[in-house]
C-alpha cells in the first residue's frame, strides 16, 4: 500500500512531498502531465522556448523567500529585471525548471491519470489505467472545478469549495525577428494583458529571433476559450506585432496554448480542505489565492498538518 498519494505535481504537490520527505514520510505524486510544476511550465519550439504558463515567482512570505533562496543557490531560480522596475524570481534556463528542482528526490510519476477515488474500511482506492492503487492517505492538488469528478459530486467536501472561481488564460508564443521595444508590458485592460520578451530571462537561448509571451485578458480568454490552439493564436498574434510595432512578415513562429484554470479570482479562504479522520486532503493555489507562493503555502500547511496526525 501507498502510504501517502498525492494527486497532481504542481506546486502544491511538490511542496507537500518534500515537507513530508523532509520528515522521514514517503510520498507518491501521480501526475497526468509529461512534465510537472502545473503552469509552472516551460515549452521549446523554434530554437527558443517560452514561459507560457506563470511567468515568475513573487517572494511572497520569509518563508518561502527561503525557499527561493535555496534554489537559486543550486542554479534553479535567478533574478529578472522586468523592465518595469521590478525585480523577479524566475527558472533557469526556464520556468519548468523551478518545479524540476523542488521535485528532486521526490517519487513522482508522469503521465499517471488518477481517473477516480474511492474509499472504505480499508482505505483510499486509486483508479490508474484500470488498476486499484491503495492509500491510506490522499492529497488532492487539482484545480477546484475537477475535484468532482475525482471524489463524485455528492461527496460533502465539493459544496465547500462551490464559491471557489477561476478566469481562464489564452497564452501566445511567437519568434519574431525585429526591434524589442520593451521586456514585459502589462495591462489588465487591454485584450494582450500581459506580455513579455521571453528571451531576456536569464539562462534563455539566444537565436536570432526574440521570444514573446503574450497572455490574453480574462475577458478576451472567456470569449475564445472554445477556439482551437491555431484560431487562438491567428486572433492574438496581430494584436501582439502592433503592440511590438512589427508587420506579419517578421514573425517565424506562432502556437498558442488554453489555461482552462489560469487565475484564482475567488479563494476558498484557507490553506487547504480536510477530512474529519485526516485521510483526505484537499488543495491548492485555489484556496489562498493566485500565485506560486500561494500554492507552495498550501501544500506546507498539508504537510505540517497530517505530520501533526501522523505523530
Amino acid at each position: 500500500m501507498t502510504t501517502i498519494a498525492i494527486i497532481g505535481a504542481g506546486i502544491t504537490g511538490l511542496a507537500c512531498a518534500g515537507k513530508l520527505a523532509a520528515a522521514g514520510h514517503h510520498a507518491v505524486l501521480f501526475d497526468k502531465g509529461r512534465g510537472i510544476g502545473g503552469r509552472v511550465a516551460t515549452r521549446r519550439a523554434a530554437g527558443l522556448q517560452f514561459d507560457h504558463g506563470a511567468q515568475y515567482a513573487s517572494t511572497q512570505g520569509d518563508e518561502f523567500a527561503k525557499v527561493l533562496g535555496k534554489l537559486a543557490a543550486t542554479g534553479a531560480v535567478a533574478p529578472w529585471i522586468d523592465g518595469g522596475g521590478q525585480t523577479r524570481c524566475v527558472g533557469v534556463p526556464g520556468m519548468s525548471a523551478m518545479a524540476k528542482a523542488m521535485a528532486q528526490g521526490l517519487d513522482v510519476r508522469q503521465n499517471t491519470l488518477v481517473s477516480g477515488l474511492s474509499h472504505n474500511t480499508t482505505g483510499w482506492h486509486l483508479q490508474i489505467a484500470g488498476v486499484v492503487h491503495a492509500a491510506a492517505h490522499v492529497i488532492v492538488t487539482v484545480p477546484a472545478p475537477q475535484l468532482a469528478a475525482l471524489l463524485g459530486a455528492d461527496h460533502p467536501m465539493i459544496a465547500r469549495v462551490a464559491h471557489v472561481r477561476y478566469a481562464p488564460s489564452l497564452t501566445l508564443m511567437a519568434a519574431i525577428n525585429g526591434p524589442a521595444p520593451f521586456i514585459s508590458h502589462h495591462d489588465p485592460g487591454a485584450d494582450l494583458a500581459w506580455i513579455a520578451q521571453d528571451s531576456s530571462k536569464p539562462g534563455r537561448p539566444q537565436q536570432e529571433g526574440t521570444a514573446w509571451v503574450a497572455q490574453a485578458s480574462a475577458g478576451f480568454s472567456v470569449d475564445h476559450l472554445e477556439q482551437d490552439n491555431d484560431t487562438i493564436a491567428a486572433l492574438m498574434l496581430p494584436l501582439l506585432c502592433d503592440r511590438l510595432g512589427l508587420t506579419r512578415d517578421h514573425v517565424t513562429h506562432a502556437a498558442a496554448h488554453r489555461w482552462r484554470y489560469a487565475h484564482v479570482t475567488q479563494a476558498l479562504g484557507q490553506s487547504f480542505l480536510r477530512a474529519g479522520d485526516a485521510s483526505l486532503y484537499l488543495g491548492g493555489d485555489w484556496c489562498l489565492g493566485p500565485g506560486i507562493a500561494n500554492a507552495w503555502a498550501s501544500g506546507v500547511a498539508i504537510a505540517d498538518d497530517l505530520l501533526a496526525h501522523l505523530a
